[in-house]
């Protein structure tokens, strides 16, 4: 049973027969059904965390279904509303639905019409339930905690983190490009003593052999060719705080010599003199390799390896924490939309779906990085609003086909046109009442192809 056939019903109708129909019908189909004769009694039974559909009749005393639509629309405008109608009231219907209901089914009507109505909109509802959950919960992450993430290993990196951030132990981190490693190494930072000193990062990839000596050792006037001023390097600059070295493996052999002294007695020689100076320090180092394997190790020194592996911590890659992913897509798409001053747009399935089945090689870069054009509405959607067109099966008569064809082809201009109605039935060059009755034919839903 998938999370829509589960979703709850609310049923209004005071024709008792029909009621006590319309309820099993959708029993039947799974859903879970609160029936209701008068409508006063079912809105005391809604509020803005209702989670499913509500399916009403028009005609009704007292509150009628279109006032019973309207104060649900005033209570939360994405809980999805049905409204059953008679042939006289299908001008009303169709304006309710400009004006937000989800869908007008006619009487009589097919007990498969109401159910897959009802499906495809308790679909939605729980879409919306869940992006609101989501946004919620990245809303509360705050900038002290950027490791969002609710997975166990998540959980335990983030203990892990705080029992050792404040011992100045030297850190080994493991991970894939873009998993967070100078997250894990700001929070070591951050969540120390050591706070107050300064956080130092260099990444020892981007640097040619002949530089990263001077911008890690620092160096005096006239040292080397082009050495005009007194600099101070990059480890004794992290004394009192925190050096960060990433992409260590990059790291040339010569360098990896000094630095194992640099580790082993806390003290930095400038190139260009004899001066020995103390540094007060902790040292994160950052792979994306595992130096323990020879293999991958290849030319980084072995007593290096041993000298920074007193702690190790290894980011699991977004693939193995699946879970965590939308949480941090509405993380990023959150920050992304303040920063570019405008709205989180809704967040279709086809994107949800996205987010589930791509593998994230560039991990939490690379979500980030499709967060923000998500929100700019640079990131091309799949078409998982509008069904794709299937084949014509060889045993179906012409009719059939014909059908078929003309829904795929209202549901694609439907699509183009991002639901809006005048748009569409330009492009159709149907009348409007045609248009509607098509749509209740397919059993097409007009909001669902709206941006």
């Amino acid at each position: 049973m998938t999370d829509h056939d589960a979703a709850p019903v609310i049923l209004i109708d005071d024709d008792s027969d029909l009621l006590k129909a319309t309820a099993q019908t959708l029993e039947l189909a799974g859903f879970s059904v609160s029936a209701f004769a008068v409508a006063a009694e079912a809105l005391a039974r809604l509020d803005a965390g209702f989670a499913g559909v509500v399916v009403s009749d028009i005609r009704m005393p007292e509150i009628d279904g279109l006032q019973l639509f309207d104060r649900v629309l005033r209570l939360d405008a994405d809980i999805p509303v049905i409204l059953v109608t008679g042939h006289g009231d299908i001008a009303v219907a169709v304006k309710a639905i400009k004006d937000g209901a989800y869908d007008f089914i006619t009487k009589p009507f097919a007990a498969d019409r109401l159910v897959q109505s009802v499906r495809r909109a308790a679909e939605k509802r729980r879409l919306v339930m869940e992006n609101r959950a989501l946004r919620e919960a990245a809303g509360e992450a705050q900038d002290g905690l950027p490791l969002i993430g609710q997975t166990p290993a998540m959980e335990r990196l983030r203990r892990m983190l705080r029992q050792i951030a404040d011992t100045d132990v030297d850190v080994l981190v493991t991970g894939e490009t873009g998993s967070g490693k100078e997250v894990v190494a700001s929070l070591l930072h951050r969540w120390s003593r050591r706070a107050r000193g300064n956080f130092v990062a260099l990444n020892c990839g981007t640097l040619p052999e002949t530089v990263i000596e001077s911008e890690l050792f620092g160096h005096e006037a006239g040292a080397f060719t082009g050495a005009q001023k007194k600099r101070i390097g990059r480890i004794e600059h992290a004394s009192g705080g925190t050096l960060f070295l990433d992409e260590i493996e990059s790291m040339p052999v010569s360098t990896q010599v000094q630095m194992l002294r640099v580790l082993e007695m806390r003290e930095v020689t400038p190139l260009g003199t004899n001066e020995v100076r103390p540094v007060d320090l902790r040292v994160v180092a950052a792979a994306k390799v595992d130096l323990g394997d020879a293999r991958q190790r290849g030319s980084f020194r072995e007593d290096l390896y041993y000298r920074l592996n007193v702690v190790t911590i290894s980011i699991p890659p977004l693939r193995e924490r699946r879970d965590d992913i939308a949480l941090l897509f509405f993380y990023f798409a959150e920050r992304a939309a303040a920063r570019f001053r405008r709205p989180v747009p809704a967040v279709p399935a086809s994107v949800h779906r996205h987010l589930r089945e791509h593998d994230w090689p560039g991990n939490v870069r690379e979500l980030a990085h499709f967060s923000e054009r998500f929100v700019l509405g640079l990131e091309e959607e799949t078409q998982a609003q509008s069904p794709a067109p299937v084949q014509p099966d060889a045993a179906m008569k012409l009719p059939e086909r014909l059908e078929r064809y003309e829904a795929d082809i209202i549901r694609e201009t439907l699509g183009r046109n991002e639901g809006d109605v005048r748009r569409t039935i330009e492009a159709l060059g149907i009348p409007r009442k045609t248009f509607y009755d098509k749509l209740q034919r397919h059993g097409i839903v007009r909001s669902e192809f709206s941006r």
